[in-house]
């Protein structure tokens, strides 16, 4: 069975991850799973407290769970970024990555959302220069 990343797949999400982080203080985690059960905005949910990605300084993680075999998506921010950003900001976000999922490109699409959250983080969170990086840029496979 294909695996669900190949590990070129990996890293490039991993440098999407680590470039967009360039832009902003902000903290992008992308977790990636083949099925959920129940809402995946709950499956989300769990997965940011059990990763403890509340944890940051800021409050400022934001979380990319995608759920390949499922066809879905959610993208969840901490209270410092919902505290701040328009009603309508994630939504920009899902729609970068839906138009090239829509096309079978899921690596393509995470890629592009990851590179502009950090864009759009930027503009709340802009970069500081004793930045420290909180969260692991790696992806999480489940």
């Amino acid at each position: 069975m294909k695996p669900i990343l190949t590990k070129n797949d990996k890293a490039r999400l991993t440098t999407a991850i680590e470039e967009a982080e360039k832009e902003t203080s902000g903290e992008i985690v992308v977790a990636v799973r083949k099925h959920v059960r129940g809402d995946v905005y709950e499956a989300a949910k769990k997965f940011f407290a059990r990763k403890k990605l509340e944890r940051t300084k800021d409050r400022n993680a934001v979380l990319i769970f995608l759920i390949w075999k499922d066809r879905q998506l959610a993208v969840l921010g901490d209270t410092g970024i919902n505290a701040v950003v328009p009603d309508d900001f994630w939504n920009g976000i899902i729609t970068t990555m839906t138009t090239r999922f829509k096309e079978e490109d899921y690596i393509g699409g995470l890629e592009a959302g990851i590179l502009e959250l950090g864009k759009q983080l930027q503009q709340f969170f802009p970069y500081q220069e004793d930045d420290v990086n909180e969260l692991s840029d790696e992806v999480y496979l489940e």
